[in-house]
């Protein structure tokens, strides 16, 4: 992710999507391996085991609402999911997507803009996401470059172990 550039296939989501739902709560306790089998389970029962790496998660209003889950982010980039896409984010998901090393992008008119399937192209320093089957062009806030700085580290962990 080091240029902020992002291609890869849409899974798409509604609105609402809560942190339960992403990190269901009666395997919180558990490791990583066992937490990400049952991401969107309730939503989408493929979505763990069909989701693949560079993958983009497509949502509208509202992703991550709900606790502060950090696992909830995690979970999702333990799964290979290259950003989050979304009309809006819960300030609490996309402060823990950006810490865990997770690309989010915020930008209105997104879920119109794509179907399940369909490939995206998403610039983070631009603020932009493409449909290239359709033309449909979404223009989004571009995350600041001390956000893409922590990505491109791959979390705030990595800042931390490298001296900031």
């Amino acid at each position: 992710m080091s240029d902020g550039a992002i291609r890869g296939r849409v899974w798409k989501f509604g609105h609402d999507v809560s942190t339960d739902l992403l990190s269901p709560g009666q395997y919180a306790l558990d490791p990583v391996e066992v937490r990400m089998l049952h991401v969107l389970e309730s939503v989408d029962p493929r979505f763990a085991s069909e989701v693949a790496a560079g993958d983009v998660v497509v949502a509208g209003h509202n992703f991550g609402c709900g606790s502060s889950r950090e696992t909830a982010a995690e979970n999702l980039k333990v799964l290979g999911v290259a950003c989050v896409a979304a009309e809006s984010l819960s300030r609490l998901f996309m402060r823990n997507a950006i810490a865990v090393g997770l690309p989010v992008l915020i930008a209105g008119g997104i879920h119109q803009a794509f179907s399940a399937g369909d490939e995206i192209e998403i610039d983070l320093a631009a603020g932009t996401a493409r449909n290239p089957a359709t033309g449909a062009y979404c223009r989004g806030e571009p995350l600041p470059e001390e956000m893409r700085r922590i990505l491109n580290a791959g979390g705030i962990l990595e800042v931390l172990r490298h001296g900031g």
